[in-house]
């Protein structure tokens, strides 16, 4: 039996809620997004909301914000998804919904014995130098950078056309793989360079750092002469920063209650990267991993549904 419906044997009968249809919160691609939504699913049915978990693209997913088709998004990254954020909330249509707990950071990260055949690494400077050292026999002599599924966006294709690194992307196609390779890689001290991100455990298990760009800036994505190449854009760092939550605005009148119960929900980096090394790295489901945090919460629970 899971978490929400072990939950509604003391929730408020359904009566109470304002309508019985169905919330519809998104999932992705990535382990930490679904621990996140299956929580707060498991937060609303224990209020006596309906729900459902619906897959959806990262940046896609917005269509069906902005229609009412799909009603809340727990993971909007600053990193990544800030542009397409703040684009559908200025329609009227979507509606931010504050930060969600976690601090997020994306960026290219290498195994620390990569810097013996790199030196000057985590300078970004360091690559134009090394491109090779990150070679694979489908990319020499250039160097591979392996990226996130394309869906996650982060510019990293324009990223190396405007610094001029003698690289190529090449985009893993689930984050299971992803983190796979590097897994694969490290055991062999086999050259790599991807893309990692925090809140994850990836960070934690093994020994590494993220490259040092030039500093992000707004300006730096809109502005060629704003960084270190004045003919080109997205020569910085990725942004950093919170990650928010967003709903479709017809949640705040067809469920205040529930808007209320999303606005408050938070959780924190280290709670999340212990989550997701619960799952990724020990076996446990999805499912028990959430119904083992309501377990562990419940005053917190309490207090934001009431």
């Amino acid at each position: 039996m899971s978490a929400a419906l072990a939950a509604l044997a003391t929730a408020p009968a359904l009566a109470e809620v304002e309508s019985q249809d169905p919330i519809r919160l998104t999932t992705h691609d990535w382990t930490g997004q679904i621990v996140n939504a299956t929580i707060l699913q498991d937060v609303l049915e224990k209020a006596g909301y309906n729900t459902e978990l619906v897959q959806a693209d990262y940046i896609a997913q917005f269509a069906g914000l902005k229609t009412g088709d799909l009603h809340v998004a727990v993971e909007m990254w600053e990193t990544t998804g800030r542009e397409a954020m703040d684009e559908a909330v200025a329609t009227g249509n979507v509606v931010n919904m504050g930060e969600g707990g976690l601090v997020a950071i994306e960026e290219w990260w290498y195994p620390s014995y990569m810097e013996d055949r790199c030196p000057g690494l985590p300078n970004w400077e360091a690559l134009k130098d090394c491109a090779s050292e990150f070679a694979t026999s489908e990319t020499a002599p250039m160097g591979r950078y392996l990226g996130g599924p394309v869906t996650w966006g982060g510019f990293d294709e324009e990223r190396v056309e405007a610094l001029g690194l003698d690289f190529e992307v090449v985009h893993a196609g689930t984050d299971a793989a992803l983190f796979a390779e590097l897994e694969s890689a490290y055991q062999r001290e086999a050259p790599i360079i991807l893309w990692v991100y925090t809140p994850h455990w990836a960070s934690v298990k093994y020994d590494g750092k993220f490259i040092e760009f030039p500093p992000y800036s707004k300006e730096c994505y809109e502005d060629p002469a704003a960084s270190v190449n004045p003919d080109a854009t997205y020569d910085c760092a990725k942004p950093s920063g919170p990650i928010w939550k967003v709903a479709w605005a017809g949640v705040e009148e067809k469920w205040p209650g529930a808007a209320e119960i999303i606005r408050n929900y938070t959780l924190t980096n280290e709670e999340m990267s212990a989550m997701v090394s619960a799952v990724d790295l020990d076996g446990k489901s999805i499912e028990a991993v959430a119904e083992e945090w309501m377990a562990a919460n419940e005053e917190k629970v309490d207090g934001w549904i009431n």
